[in-house]
């Protein structure tokens, strides 16, 4: 019998310094209160072989590949949110990608547009994506969807690995996946998870 594991990945979505630490102007509020969650997922698929994907936002300075809504955050003096290269647009302090790890860098909600996502974990034998991040209504939403419409035979979302700017607006977007048929366990949940 196969580890399921080989053929799962965690996706983890946006947990950069720009969303995450106090007084970005994307700020997250949910989202630092679920780095030790994050932390212990990635951890925990490590131990279990899985693939870890890193999802992050990393933009041009001018602002130019980012939604037309967020264009006028780069026409400032102030530096844009998660400009490559610079210090927020870097996972937050203790998350690091590691060897075997993958990065995949998206400009858009969904990291499946414009980007290779699909074709990379197609050719990484993998059928079933487990998420973690922020935040649940934009990035994690989109991009859940988008696998369920590519027909990953299992998604699962994290709860409490997720977050958003609220707990109701966090609730009302897993109850709308639940309903698509994702899986919704809790961090405890999905870390007592058999092979």
């Amino acid at each position: 019998m196969t580890n399921k594991w080989k053929k799962t990945a965690l996706l983890v979505i946006d947990m950069q310094k720009d969303f995450i630490l106090p007084g970005s102007q994307l700020l997250v509020d949910g989202g630092a209160a679920i780095i030790p969650n994050v932390i212990q997922a990635v951890q925990t698929a490590r131990q279990r072989g899985m693939l870890v994907v890193w999802i992050v936002r990393e933009h041009d300075a001018s602002g130019r590949d980012v939604e037309l809504f967020r264009r006028h955050l780069y026409h400032t003096e102030k530096v844009g949110p998660t400009v490559k290269g610079h210090e927020g647009s870097d996972l937050v302090d203790g998350l690091e990608i590691r060897e075997g790890d993958y990065k995949l860098v998206k400009t858009r909600m969904s990291a499946f547009f414009a980007t290779h996502l699909h074709s990379f974990l197609l050719t990484s034998g993998i059928d079933s994506l487990v998420f973690a991040g922020i935040q649940t209504p934009n990035c994690i939403r989109q991009t859940v969807f988008d696998a369920v419409a590519l027909d990953y035979p299992s998604v699962s979302v994290i709860v409490d690995a997720t977050a958003a700017k609220s707990p109701e607006v966090h609730d009302a977007n897993i109850f709308d996946m639940k309903n698509i048929g994702v899986a919704t366990p809790t961090l405890e949940e999905w870390c007592k998870a058999d092979d």
